[in-house]
């Protein structure tokens, strides 16, 4: 596999990129922007690990394939793996870093696939779906119910978000995602998106922010 998960100061970190595991409509006014409802409880979905790639160097999309929508996200990785009913304390000290990240998805697939009654793992685990820029370490974010997420699309601020938004708090969200499958160091946790989504195009200028921590430039190829 060619991505590897490395921290902001270079370093590799020394094991493998595992699955993503992901939260829909976890942020009310992103649910309301797409005409969704707000789920009862945390909508849950996988993508493989095969479909992460790198922000630096740039990314392509398939835009032979319809509408491809950006989604910024807070991604977390985990450095150990969870027990089936992990306390908040194992879940902190699981946390091995942070990142702003875009979950991409074909949205006019999605749209079609959900019409139809059917599941809609196809627009959203096609290779390149998930953008990762490298992380900072677990510990440079003291209140997790404080952490900002920002995306630039051409000199333009589409989304900004901050985690105190969040319907489910990321170490609750972590919690039950353990309760439902097994959790493993490598495993990326992308956390919701806030409002804001919208297409992306070729020759996009992208910055993706976690704000006043990390900022990462990339272009859409």
């Amino acid at each position: 596999m060619s991505y590897q998960h490395q921290y902001v100061d270079g370093t590799r970190i020394h094991f493998a990129l595992g699955k993503v595991v992901c939260i829909g409509r976890n942020y009310a006014e992103h649910a309301k922007e797409l005409d969704n409802p707000i789920p009862s409880e945390p909508l849950l979905f996988i993508k493989p690990g095969s479909c992460v790639v790198p922000l630096d160097g740039g990314f392509k999309i398939p835009e032979e394939r319809g509408s491809v929508h950006y989604e910024a996200e807070i991604a977390v990785l985990l450095g150990k793996s969870l027990s089936p009913q992990p306390s908040e304390e194992e879940v902190l000290d699981a946390i091995s870093g942070f990142a702003p990240a875009l979950d991409l998805t074909l949205r006019d697939l999605q749209a079609q696939l959900k019409e139809k009654g059917l599941p809609w793992e196809r627009a959203k685990c096609f290779d390149g779906a998930c953008v990762l820029p490298p992380f900072v370490v677990g510990s440079t974010f003291e209140d997790l119910a404080d952490i900002g997420i920002r995306l630039t699309i051409n000199g333009e601020v589409r989304q900004d978000g901050n985690s105190a938004l969040m319907l489910n708090p990321i170490v609750a969200m972590i919690q039950h995602m353990a309760s439902q499958f097994s959790l493993h160091a490598g495993d990326v946790i992308l956390t919701g998106t806030p409002a804001g989504v919208g297409p992306l195009n070729v020759g996009d200028e992208l910055v993706l922010e976690l704000p006043g921590v990390s900022r990462f430039e990339g272009r859409v190829l």
